[in-house]
């Protein structure tokens, strides 16, 4: 027979490894009676694992959740996914929670065999920012908890929201009511956290950035869920991103034609679709977060510009044209020579 300090450890592998163990199968795998599983059982409680008693014809033993966490035993391949993807944690978009797995890559680290430590420390993740302009928003891990915890409960979420550009007219910022919603899902794309969610308001299915999201307390009454069109939240939220011409994940995409050769258009996009009409001109479909910041990517290109639609493009390009119009005035002022006086 085992030692009792090597049989515990054996018993709370094979607990950990199914959800419900009948004592005489424990007794056989251990190789010892159904009394000491009885006894070891009791050890393994005053240690702090919560392990419950399973009734029924044979009886069992379940280990069973509990108010702190008690240390876990992992075999090899475990621990080595676990480091790995504690590493892939520490640069995460989620604010709050790379230093919290920076000490749990440690601990778990100190504590490896020589032989798992050397597999690990093989494989080291960097962090690499994408040359874009617009960086991964971090969302605060308390604001995951909350909708999460809302979609696990099944109850109404209201939070306030912050739009992709600021509501109103010239992009004023004005009150707005918070938002309630029935919360179905939580998900990740493209480095992005969303909520998928039935807007109790607007009747409608909608899709919020976790990253402009802040739950309000308490959250509303249960509701039942209702049926996600299409029944896939992938292929859902992929669906909600896309254009009409079938690629992108921009909520704000508007067509253009431009005075330029689709050839040199087409070099300088991407996530766009391209067409040619003619030898100088070309059909752009293009995306972005805002319209006044699709307005501002289109206006790079050195041409004239006709939009097509939708009219929130016009609008921006016309609230752009009077903010570009007020700083060129302002610049004319400032380098404006003063008047000479003359003398008598």
């Amino acid at each position: 027979m085992p030692k009792t300090s090597a049989r515990l450890l054996s018993l709370l592998s094979l607990l950990q490894a199914r959800r419900d163990w009948p004592g005489a199968l424990l007794a056989e795998r251990l190789e010892i009676s159904p009394r000491t599983v009885r006894r070891d059982v009791d050890r393994l409680r005053e240690l702090g694992y919560p392990i419950l008693a399973v009734k029924g014809p044979d009886g069992g033993y379940r280990l069973d959740v509990g108010t702190e966490l008690p240390p876990l035993l992992f075999d090899d391949e475990q621990a080595v996914a676990l480091a790995v993807a504690l590493q892939v944690a520490t640069t995460t978009t989620i604010a709050g929670i790379e230093e919290a797995a920076a000490r749990a890559l440690t601990i778990v680290r100190q504590v490896m065999p020589a032989r798992l430590r050397h597999r690990i420390d093989t494989l080291q993740v960097t962090a690499v920012e994408r040359p874009a302009a617009r960086p991964d928003p971090q969302v605060d891990s308390r604001v995951l908890m909350a909708i999460g915890a809302a979609v696990h409960a099944r109850e109404v979420l209201r939070f306030d929201y912050t739009p992709t550009s600021p509501p109103g007219e010239g992009g004023r910022c004005v009150h707005t009511p918070p938002r309630r919603v029935q919360p179905h899902h939580l998900v990740t794309r493209g480095g992005r956290w969303y909520l998928v969610a039935w807007d109790l308001d607007r009747e409608d299915w909608r899709t919020f950035r976790a990253d402009r999201l802040t739950p309000r307390t308490p959250t509303g009454p249960r509701f039942t869920p209702r049926e996600l069109p299409g029944g896939d939240v992938a292929a859902f939220v992929a669906g909600r991103f896309r254009g009409s011409d079938g690629s992108g994940d921009w909520p704000c995409r508007g067509e253009v034609i431009l005075d330029l050769p689709a050839a040199v258009v087409s070099g300088y996009t991407r996530d766009a679709v391209v067409e040619e009409i003619g030898p100088t001109r070309c059909r752009l479909v293009m995306g972005s977060w805002s319209w006044p910041g699709l307005a501002a990517s289109l206006g790079r290109f050195d041409a004239d510009i006709e939009v097509v639609g939708p009219p929130e493009l016009k609008d921006a390009f016309a609230h752009l044209a009077r903010r570009y119009a007020d700083a060129a005035t302002e610049a004319a002022t400032t380098a404006a020579p003063a008047p000479q006086t003359r003398r008598p």
